[in-house]
């Protein structure tokens, strides 16, 4: 079963948690916050991928991947996240995401990368979890730390890469 038939499988109430929704880019206000007012902070975009490369992923492999936004429980749009499966070796889930720098620094990005695990269990229980983070994304890897990630002892490419 491809990722995108496990998330099309998923119960609604398993997208919500900590007073975040996690839903799926689903029209153009989402794609528009996502790709172009969903700002980082100064230095934080060498870190990740920006929104608009992981959606032309999702739309060149949509088996493997899910776009999604963030939002608070009234429908404000507060950072994107994308599902994805591990592209390194092995198999497992995986996600990049980002919140906008208006939205940074309140916890909602713990809370958001929380309810990311929920999903994902939800979607595959057993499957392991893979994140990646650059060597000086310091604040990435000590928020995988706190959440329950160790740090494996493999890279994705020159990226230190986390476990669950």
């Amino acid at each position: 079963m491809t990722m995108r038939e496990k998330w099309d499988g998923l119960p609604l109430d398993i997208l919500t948690g900590g007073g975040l929704t996690i839903r799926e880019v689903r029209d153009d206000g989402d794609l528009w916050f996502a790709t172009a007012e969903c700002a980082l902070a100064p230095g934080q975009g060498e870190f990740v991928n920006p929104a608009g490369f992981d959606i032309g992923r999702a739309y060149l492999n949509p088996a493997d991947n899910v776009p999604c936004v963030i939002c608070l429980e009234d429908g404000t749009r507060i950072g994107f996240i994308v599902f994805r499966m591990w592209l390194a070796a092995g198999t497992a889930y995986s996600w990049g995401y980002h919140l906008d720098r208006n939205w940074q620094g309140r916890g909602y990005g713990e809370r958001a990368a929380r309810l990311a695990i929920r999903i994902l269990k939800a979607m595959g229980g057993d499957m392991p979890i893979k994140l990646s983070a650059e060597v000086e994304n310091t604040r990435a890897q000590r928020l995988y730390e706190r959440i329950g990630f160790h740090r494996l002892d493999e890279l994705d490419g020159d990226d230190l890469v986390f476990g669950l």
